[in-house]
């Protein structure tokens, strides 16, 4: 099946997550989420992408907006479409402050994640209902979060482990109702049993839950947690209704282990980058392309 929206303009410019969103839902698959960190994560994600005729839906994060990060990595992705026939699109994932969010705006972003999860309902929806508004005025779509997705372990390796229990913080059908018609949101996050990061134990996914929530709402639901979560369960939320699914961790940690083999092996300090990346390009490149098949993006566009 072919993805029918025009992506006429898919090589010189970003396109929504929205448009992206509605072809998921309507043919029922979903487009992996990938947070790129650098230059060998972003090449990495486009060129398995566009070997495999998948939608390229890229994401960054506040972690790696240091000093002037934010629009330099901006750049290079936008600067990268244009050697692409693939659709891209850039994130702005978890992003909890509405100035930044504008920062973001203004330097392309064509997506962004207002992350109000462990506020209030009313105070959420307030500011997700903010941020819709700002966003929608520039073409951009908003994907916020209602329930909360907690952590794993993440981070920096000295980052103490969160024992938190996602049973604890699923989303409220109910509550999925009324946040869309006071925030008029594109996309919800959902809590149905995942976590950021690496697991602990494998998560068992409320599917039950799921279809709770679409019983009552046809917005197009994002599954974040998807690194570590067992194939078998993802297809499970994308047959009943999931749309997007976030990954990092898997990605990074291929990135990470194919420097370690490298670099615990490597007698010159001088050795170039393109050489030093060998083994963790492949293992960010078979790991890419693993999501994109298993979540059945391939061959949409």
């Amino acid at each position: 099946m072919i993805l029918e929206i025009n992506f006429s303009e898919a090589k010189t410019m970003l396109v929504s997550m929205k448009e992206m969103l509605a072809d998921a839902k309507a043919k029922h698959y979903a487009i992996p989420a990938f947070d790129v960190s650098n230059y060998e994560m972003m090449r990495a994600v486009l060129d398995v992408c566009e070997e495999e005729g998948s939608p390229a839906l890229l994401q960054a994060i506040g972690v790696d907006f240091n000093g002037k990060g934010l629009p330099i990595l901006a750049e290079m992705i936008k600067a990268a479409t244009k050697y692409y026939t693939v659709p891209v699109c850039l994130h702005l994932d978890h992003a909890t402050d509405i100035d930044f969010i504008r920062e973001a705006l203004d330097v392309g972003f064509s997506s962004v994640m207002f992350d109000g999860s462990v506020l209030p309902f009313e105070e959420n929806a307030k500011k997700t209902s903010e941020v819709v508004k700002i966003a929608h005025s520039c073409g951009v779509t908003v994907e916020a979060e209602l329930g909360h997705v907690g952590n794993a372990m993440v981070g920096n390796e000295n980052d103490a482990v969160k024992n938190e229990d996602p049973e604890d913080t699923l989303t409220v059908p109910e509550e999925v109702v009324r946040f869309r018609e006071i925030t008029d949101v594109d996309a919800l996050a959902i809590a149905i049993g995942t976590a950021h990061g690496v697991y602990l134990k494998t998560p068992t996914l409320r599917i039950d839950r799921l279809d709770e929530i679409t019983a009552v709402s046809d917005l197009p639901l994002v599954l974040h947690g998807g690194s570590g979560t067992p194939d078998e369960q993802m297809q499970a939320a994308i047959a009943h209704g999931i749309t997007k699914i976030n990954i990092f961790s898997d990605v990074v940690g291929a990135m990470n282990l194919g420097l370690k083999n490298k670099l615990n092996t490597m007698e010159n300090p001088s050795t170039w980058p393109a050489f030093v990346f060998e083994e963790a390009r492949e293992r960010m490149r078979a790991a890419v392309r693993e999501k994109i098949r298993v979540f059945g993006s391939a061959g949409r566009v």
